[in-house]
Parts: structure tokens; sequence; C-alpha cells
């Protein structure tokens, strides 16, 4: 007996093998397609950290890190630029699937997404004039004196829990506090390391010194800053943590910090 199959003429025993061929190819699902981009917000206006270069790209620190934490997950990632104003809300709105814009891991943050482990923080540092006596930063140490912040700020809610027995001095923003070291109505500024340091870099900070970072107790534990994620997402919020051990631990992270800053951020 002979069995014709789309005009061709096969043996029973070679028919039946080539039907279940065809039967079991047919029946095997599609291939699995690869996986969407990861989509990263970004604002673009924070440099060094990110900003738009004259090309309108986004450039700057987290952009390099995204792009290296991408790599270490042999992951396809998309940058979207988004401005601050609602970029918690685009990410739970799922325009995007995590945020690397400087957004500080806050407890009132926590309630809403979730965040990686650290990838940057500021180290918040003590400068004075350079003649300054002042040796002990803790609070007994600075006791009488009078210590200049950006009001309404981590570091004024900082000095104003722990440093009683100083007088705290608040100002608009680092650079008023500064110019008011200058010509010593305050005796130190304390703030974030990224700012003062600019500060000393100029030529009306050849003034001054940094005196030290915060004391270990009481520590000073704010400005700690991750990448924002959906609490859903758990396995991607591992695959980010994974990917920033590895960065860190092979020397990506600090040639790329190398680049931006001139001190420790991690």
């Amino acid at each position: 007996m002979l069995i014709v199959l789309k005009g061709l003429r096969f043996r029973p025993r070679l028919s039946l093998c080539l039907l279940l061929a065809f039967a079991a190819a047919t029946a095997m699902p599609a291939r699995a397609q690869d996986p969407a981009p990861i989509r990263i917000a970004i604002e673009g206006a924070y440099p060094p950290f990110n900003f738009i270069d004259q090309n309108n790209e986004l450039q700057g620190f987290e952009v390099d890190l995204a792009k290296a934490l991408c790599e270490q997950m042999k992951a396809e990632c998309t940058l979207v630029q988004h401005e601050w104003d609602g970029i918690v809300r685009g990410l739970l709105s799922r325009e995007y699937d995590a945020i690397m814009s400087s957004l500080e891991i806050l407890d009132q943050r926590k309630k809403r997404i979730a965040f990686s482990n650290p990838y940057y923080h500021i180290p918040a540092i003590f400068i004075a004039p350079k003649d300054s006596g002042i040796k002990d930063l803790t609070p007994a140490g600075l006791a009488g004196f009078k210590i200049g912040a950006t009001i309404r700020s981590d570091h004024a809610d900082y000095l104003e829990r722990y440093y009683k027995q100083s007088e705290i001095a608040f100002y608009a923003s680092p650079v008023e506090a500064t110019l008011d070291l200058l010509v010593g109505r305050i005796d130190a500024v304390f703030g974030d390391k990224r700012a003062l340091a600019t500060f000393l870099a100029s030529r009306e900070g050849e003034c001054c010194r940094i005196l030290g970072t915060a004391p270990d107790t009481p520590a000073y534990s704010r400005q700690f800053y991750g990448v924002g994620l959906r609490k859903e997402d758990a396995e991607l919020k591992n695959r980010f943590d994974q990917a920033l051990a590895a960065v860190q631990a092979d020397g990506t992270y600090e040639r790329i910090r190398a680049k931006y800053f001139d001190f420790d951020i991690k």
C-alpha cells in the first residue's frame, strides 16, 4: 500500500515517521522572544550625575553606571529622559522599569517603591577656616560654636537633633553659609561634600579646609541613593543588586567614579 502526501509517494513505515515528525514540529511552541529592554528613567538635569550634552544625549555618572550595570546583567537597556516632577509616578504607571536619577532612599518613598542597594552617597563634612582650632567634631567638641547649614536639609535636621549645645545658623543655600564663614560670622559649615568641595576649590575657598566627616556617633545616615523599582519587581531588584556588587568588585565602578568625582562616594 502507498500513501500520497502533497503529491509525494512514501512507503507506509517511512510515511508514519514523517507524519509523526511533522505533527511534533507543528506542536512545538514558538521560540521564546528575547526579553524586552529594561527602560531606565534619568532626568538629565543634575550634573555631574546626569545631564544632556551638546548633542542632546544623556551623559553623566549615573548614565555611565547604568550602562555598566546593563552590560553586567547582559541586558538590553533603554535610557528614558523624564523630568523630575512625576518621575516616581511614571515608574508606578509602567512608563519605564527603573529610575537612576539621584533618587534618595527615604522611608517615605519606600512606602511606594523598592530600592536597590545604594549605588552612591555624598559624605557630610564640616569645613572651617584654616586657622580654626576645632579638632573634635562630636556634639561635645562643638559645644559653644556657631555652625551653618542649609535650612530644611538633612544636615540641618542632624545638627538640630544632636548638636544642642551649639548655635545653629540656617541659610537658604550652601553658598550663603560659606559667605558668612568667609567673614567670620560662623565658626564652621556642615553640608554635603560635593557642594562644599566646590567652594574649597574656588579662590574664595582658599581660606578654609575640611575638618572631617560627621562623627560615627551619632551617625549621619542620610543621603544614600539607589535604583528605584516597583515593589513587585523583586527579580529585577536582585539583578541590579548583583550587577552593582560585580562592577564594584571588578573596578568598573571606581573607574566611572573617578571620571566625575575626586572623592569616594560609594
